[in-house]
């Protein structure tokens, strides 16, 4: 399965949901790789930190921010069991190329009105991918969210006008991701039993269970 984790609205959270989850779809001794398709690289800053203190190999990281994602990804599928995309932080032909290589498109979306509305723009560009392939796949996903807030509470009824399922799954702004940012691990390994970890397990149960 590749999955793409895009939004043209930058600081929403990919590159930590996109880690996070590469280490959780590893369960079972699956082989995972992660694409850096964001020009800033910080996925790969963050692999390049994590082999700098010593950590074991987690799953690939590699850099491939070019417009030929869509031919290069598939190849890269085939030698593992799932691909993990962080895409750029802005709509650009590296998106549509990124989208054209997805099985799943996983957009997040902060709870926030100018998120939501932000994210028109991406929806608007994978109803426009659909077309050229009908068995795209793709969902909407609460990042970064602050709990017991009014926002959090109602922002799955206001994204259901987008006719794109949103995921149940919900990823909380906790400060145990910016904690394990810091030492190049994951949440999977820092803190097993946290909240955070429960999120990002709920998420990739969810992907298993739609989308496999």
């Amino acid at each position: 399965m590749i999955i793409a984790l895009l939004n043209q609205k930058g600081g929403v959270g990919k590159t930590t949901l996109a880690l996070h989850l590469a280490a959780e779809l590893t369960e079972g001794n699956r082989e995972v790789m992660l694409v850096d398709a964001d020009p800033q690289g910080s996925a790969l800053d963050w692999a390049q930190h994590r082999q700098k203190v010593g950590h074991p190999r987690l799953f690939g990281v590699i850099g491939l921010a070019r417009e030929t994602l869509h031919q290069e990804v598939p190849e890269i599928a085939r030698t593992v069991h799932h691909v993990v995309i962080d895409g750029p932080p802005r709509v650009t032909a590296l998106t549509r190329s990124a989208m054209l290589a997805a099985d799943v498109v996983l957009i997040p979306v902060q709870p926030s009105p100018y998120d939501i509305w932000g994210s028109a723009g991406m929806v608007e560009l994978l109803r426009e991918a659909m077309v050229f392939r009908p068995k795209l796949k793709a969902a909407l996903l609460v990042s970064r969210k602050v709990v017991r807030t009014v926002l959090a509470r109602h922002i799955h009824e206001v994204l259901d006008a987008y006719n794109l399922p949103v995921l149940s799954a919900g990823i909380s702004q906790r400060i145990a991701f910016a904690e394990c940012a810091i030492e190049g691990q994951v949440v999977r390994e820092m803190y097993p039993k946290s909240a955070a970890r429960g999120e990002i397990s709920h998420l990739a149960v969810e992907l298993r269970r739609m989308f496999l």
